[in-house]
């Protein structure tokens, strides 16, 4: 079996081209099921977050495995092939499990640290839990690399301060406005990036906010977090009023289209009135036109990597401290993966050992005499089984840890001659 990670990111697409690939939370039951249906895909799980869409399986073939996702997300965007293969990446065997570990870590984020990518593959885990899209070798890969993103941030300071996406675009907004506590403030939205975004709002001055969510208990409970603030709530019922009467504009629902474009806005902005728009959404909850309004400057995800690069030196050193430990934790994967190959030999060989033990303990039952025997049996069940087992595990520990493949391999089939057992299938050359 192979390993593989198919997917784009931040690094290698422009936001507009992410968009078209990223996959809802209410869609990705029917991305799986699709998924799961290809011939070659045996274990998939979906991460998708606003700057990237990642797609890890587990095939026998890694590359009819990574044609048909990559024909999945060709449909699911409706990107022809060619346009897509350009912005994609295809990791394999240990390529793949490195990855992961580092995205889990948030080594791999637009914000070096960023901690909300470990709760989003905590969330890839459970979902693909839940669909049973994921089995022995996927589960096993998505706990260590959770295991690896939790020892990050407590054995290293990279997550001491770490920004977010939601911290990024306030300080972009201070960047762009320097007087932003006086600002007429409106946030669209009251999940976890609206809550950071107040957070770190609030953080430097007070400012008044103007809160709006499809659910108006939602953006009810996410105000009563901060109640010295002075924040208002209301429903994206009346979403155009109030941009109308704000300054700076703050999106971040999970609306699949855009809520704001070139038309609706046209209609409620005054000739003189200036209207900074921060979209932190994917997809994009603002559309491109708007910047077609002289009144309007907008800006999205793509545009905070000049803020994020100048917290980015500082932590590089932290950085590499984390590397170490990811090291260890992909070690300890791929010693257990390269260990699955050796389970069919010891099974054989543990199968034939015990039927041996098995003959054997009966013939010596039959001779010793049915009251002797009747008496007797447990303990002379657990005095070969104890022989057979105190046999057997030097030599199937030392097959589990072996970490030269080719001496492995050569162990196996030994064993197989020796003892007469099915004939060793070919191993896939999975781990270079």
């Amino acid at each position: 079996m192979n390993i593989a990670v198919i997917g784009l990111s931040h690094k290698t697409a422009p936001v507009h081209v992410r968009e078209k690939l990223s996959i809802p939370m209410a869609q990705t039951a029917d991305a799986i099921a699709t998924l799961t249906s290809y011939p070659h895909l045996d274990e998939v799980s979906i991460l998708s977050t606003c700057n990237r869409l990642e797609i890890h399986i587990v095939t026998e073939s890694a590359d009819h495995g990574v044609r048909e996702v990559i024909q999945f997300l060709s449909e699911h965007s409706q990107l022809p092939l060619a346009e897509l293969r350009q912005h994609l990446f295809i990791l394999l065997h240990q390529d793949a499990v490195t990855h992961l570990m580092r995205v889990a870590a948030g080594l791999d984020s637009l914000v070096l640290g960023e901690g909300q990518i470990l709760a989003q593959v905590k969330h890839a885990h459970k979902l693909a839990q839940q669909h049973k899209s994921s089995g022995r070798i996927l589960n096993r890969l998505l706990k260590q690399a959770i295991t690896a993103g939790k020892r990050v941030r407590t054995e290293t300071s990279i997550g001491t301060g770490a920004v977010s996406i939601s911290s990024a675009a306030a300080e972009l907004a201070r960047l762009k406005v320097p007087e932003l506590h006086s600002c007429r403030i409106s946030i669209l939205g009251a999940g976890k990036m609206s809550r950071l975004l107040v957070q770190h709002l609030l953080a430097k001055e007070p400012c008044e906010i103007t809160l709006l969510n499809r659910s108006l208990k939602r953006a009810d409970e996410l105000a009563a977090q901060f109640k010295d603030a002075a924040i208002t709530t209301g429903t994206l019922d009346s979403m155009l009023e109030v941009v109308q009467g704000s300054d700076v504009v703050f999106t971040c629902t999970s609306a699949t289209e855009p809520i704001l474009h070139k038309d609706n806005l046209a209609t409620v902005l005054d000739p003189d009135q200036r209207l900074m728009i921060f979209d932190i959404s994917v997809p994009l909850n603002v559309h491109v036109n708007v910047n077609e309004l002289d009144q309007v400057d907008a800006f999205n995800v793509d545009d905070l990597k000049a803020v994020v690069a100048q917290n980015q030196a500082s932590r590089r050193r932290m950085a590499m401290e984390a590397e170490a430990l990811l090291e260890e934790e992909v070690d300890g994967f791929m010693d257990w993966w390269r260990s699955l190959d050796t389970v069919t030999t010891i099974s054989s060989l543990r199968s034939k050992v015990e039927s041996i033990r098995e003959q054997e303990l009966e013939k010596a039952l039959s001779r010793l005499g049915n009251e002797f025997a009747e008496k007797h049996q447990e303990v002379i069940e657990a005095l070969t089984r104890g022989i057979v087992n105190k046999i057997l595990h030097d030599p199937m520990v030392q097959l589990r840890t072996q970490h030269d493949i080719e001496a492995r391999q050569h162990a196996m089939a030994t064993l197989h001659e020796l003892f007469n057992l099915e004939p060793l299938a070919t191993s896939t050359q999975r781990y270079s």
